[in-house]
């Protein structure tokens, strides 16, 4: 009987490498070394102030890193204007608040990026809108302005928004936070979508439920340092530091 062959590996998407990040004497990274492959979706935790929303935001720099390198999709970002915006265009990222422009309908919020960062037509942006605003559920809701919305409607509006610009790489910061309960699923449904999809993710999340059905990797993150790194299952079923220990015996009481 044949050995079973390996599946390959798969092209790194994001790729971290002794990164560090200062602001002033306070050190936020400390020699970050993170591999994320194509198709995977990672979930980053840990308590506050553990360096979780700066590692992701300087993935598409929108913190520049002090040390270390940071490679999106083959592309280093070295500081250059040109590289940056190479790299968000292969990057959405998905806030804590929905940032979405308050005169300015949902249509319009979500046509105005491919507008401007790809120089796409009126019309096509229109239709490459209305597409991702069905694909979020939330096409209905087109010509409504943002303040009509509820707090998950919005939070998907921003996912659509950022889906508009096709990236292969989504950033998700702590997206369902400033939701109220019963508003969580409904966006975490969503993400759980694209995952389906094959969409590579990162997100930085206290949703554990969400991690573990949808996570490859889960990474736990505290004072600026990964602390542990494993699969879902493992993660949760078998956490290996004390440190992650009692961070899951809170979080999971």
């Amino acid at each position: 009987m044949a050995s079973p062959v390996a599946e390959p590996l798969r092209p790194i998407a994001v790729e971290m490498t002794g990164v560090d990040k200062w602001y002033g004497t306070f050190q936020a990274l400390k020699g970050i070394d993170l591999t994320v492959r194509k198709g995977e979706k990672i979930v980053i935790c840990g308590p506050s102030g553990s360096g979780k929303s700066t590692l992701i935001r300087c993935i598409n720099r929108l913190e520049p890193h002090d040390k270390g390198t940071i490679t999106v999709n083959g592309i280093e970002l070295d500081g250059s204007p040109g590289r940056t915006q190479d790299v968000r265009l292969e990057c959405g990222m998905v806030f804590q608040q929905f940032n979405l422009f308050p005169h300015l309908t949902i249509l319009e919020n979500c046509m105005l990026a491919p507008r401007l960062g790809r120089g796409v037509a009126k019309e096509q942006a229109e239709a490459i809108a209305r597409r991702y605003l069905e694909r979020v559920r939330i096409g209905e809701q087109a010509m409504k302005y943002p303040s009509q919305l509820s707090g998950g409607q919005q939070q998907r509006v921003a996912i659509a928004r950022a889906l508009c610009m096709e990236p292969r790489i989504m950033l998700f910061d702590e997206p369902t936070s400033a939701l109220d309960p019963e508003m969580i699923k409904e966006v975490l449904q969503v993400m759980e979508d694209l995952a389906a999809e094959g969409m590579t993710m990162i997100c930085v999340t206290h949703e554990m439920g969400f991690a573990r059905r949808v996570a490859n990797r889960c990474v736990f993150m505290d004072k600026g340092e990964i602390v542990e790194e494993a699969t879902a299952e493992d993660f949760f079923g078998n956490p290996d530091s004390d440190r992650l220990k009692q961070f899951l015996a809170q979080i999971l009481h």
